[in-house]
């Protein structure tokens, strides 16, 4: 779920995306303040948008809302106001986090590509990497699926010349950190940053 307000720029409305990046196509039905977008294929939900969100509830974000388990309280309160059934559930666990390249091996069909097992705390994911100075035994951060990149890109599972890949090891330059270096490569991080903890740039 990634949750957007933007009063100045499209007046008081909350964007709630349910399935980022989705590309089928989808129609709208609309009670109260609700409008529930939908996918014609399936009829699954998509999103939301919320009309008259201050009535609802406190909001003063300029893009990305940060969630979290009362402010879902609230939407999933402010749906209900306007007869929606649906109740909208979501993972808050961190999306950008501390990752150590616990394997590196070479793409058997790209020769820029490296294939990585990243330790993210809890869990090993693959992702299939094209930075020239990735190697084992690095602490990178993460894109996890999910994850929204400042550029607006949102991350998520996909294949990379056969290969699956689970998220993203991020650059500087990605991570829109004050003086990144333009050259091409990840960001690499001190010993002193611990595997799975959120990465707050």
């Amino acid at each position: 779920m990634n949750v957007f307000y933007n009063l100045e720029g499209i007046g008081d409305t909350l964007i709630i995306t349910l399935q980022p990046g989705f590309e089928g196509k989808v129609d709208h039905e609309g009670k109260g303040d609700a409008v529930r977008i939908f996918c014609q294929e399936t009829g699954k939900t998509v999103g939301y948008n919320l009309f008259n969100a201050v009535s609802y509830m406190e909001l003063s974000e300029k893009g990305q809302v940060e969630m979290n388990d009362d402010k879902l309280g609230q939407i999933n309160e402010a749906l209900k106001k306007n007869g929606v059934e649906e109740v909208l559930e979501a993972d808050f666990s961190p999306k950008f986090v501390v990752g150590f390249v616990s394997e590196k091996e070479k793409h058997p069909n790209a020769d820029k590509l490296n294939i990585c097992k990243v330790d993210v705390g809890g869990e090993t994911l693959q992702i299939v990497c094209g930075a020239p100075n990735v190697d084992q035994g690095q602490k990178v951060v993460v894109a996890k699926v999910g994850a929204v990149m400042p550029s607006g890109m949102v991350i998520k599972d996909a294949e990379l010349r056969g290969v699956p890949s689970s998220g993203m090891i991020c650059s500087a330059k990605e991570l829109d950190l004050p003086n990144a270096p333009q050259e091409k490569g990840i960001l690499v991080l001190e010993d002193s940053y611990e595997v799975g903890q959120p990465f707050k740039g």
